[in-house]
């Protein structure tokens, strides 16, 4: 993990294109290859970033990161203030309480649940950036990933957003579309999703357990 404050301007050239004028920011680059840009009023959310694969080249104080696709993220540093660079070790990965873990293996049992014909790929789907809690087909053959929570929030739709970007990169997967799946989903949370296009799933833990309840409701 390396850590580099520095006054910079950034501009990416894509599918689209951003400018970020100078100012003070975080670089965050990562074992993974990843490169993000954070400022100081976003809690955990990147200005702009590049995903791995990815690689970054620098020549003196430009640094141009580019991936496979030709994406090019340009990072222009006026001055360094300050760089920092530390082994982290091995991740060994979220742990899910008793109770996700449990909705997770019942929702990939019952995976018909989100509509007739479905079908399952796996569970815990490997991404760059971790896995995705269930990866399915839909009736006509369409991907679908599935983030699983027992109280569903905005880091959550965050969380899978950042998935369905990664899938959607793999021409045998894409277009993947984002179910996002709790026990109770907080207003803010899927309000965000539907308008992401991500569809809100509330799930009734009981029935699926296969006890009494009218309660399942599908959004």
């Amino acid at each position: 993990m390396r850590l580099v404050i520095a006054r910079c301007q950034v501009d990416y050239a894509g599918r689209l294109t951003a400018h970020l004028p100078m100012a003070t920011r975080l670089l965050l680059i990562k074992a993974d290859g990843s490169v993000s840009i954070h400022s100081d009023d976003r809690a955990y959310k990147p200005l702009n970033w590049m995903s791995p694969p990815c690689w970054l080249i620098e020549d003196g104080d430009i640094w141009t990161v580019q991936n496979k696709a030709g994406e090019k993220l340009v990072i222009s540093i006026e001055e360094r203030i300050d760089e920092v660079k530390h082994e982290l070790g091995a991740e060994p990965g979220l742990q899910k309480d008793g109770v996700e873990a449990h909705l997770q293996e019942l929702l990939a049992e019952h995976i018909t649940t989100l509509g007739d014909g479905y079908s399952l790929v796996r569970r815990e789907y490997p991404t760059a950036i971790g896995p995705v809690d269930i990866l399915c087909r839909d009736a006509s053959g369409a991907a679908v990933a599935i983030e699983i929570k027992r109280r569903g929030e905005i880091d959550g739709v965050e969380q899978l957003t950042r998935y369905l970007e990664l899938l959607n990169r793999d021409p045998l997967l894409a277009p993947v579309q984002g179910v996002f799946a709790a026990q109770l989903i907080k207003p803010q949370a899927r309000t965000l999703a539907e308008d992401r296009g991500i569809r809100c799933l509330t799930l009734d833990y009981d029935k699926l357990r296969g006890t009494d309840s009218d309660e399942f409701r599908l959004f």
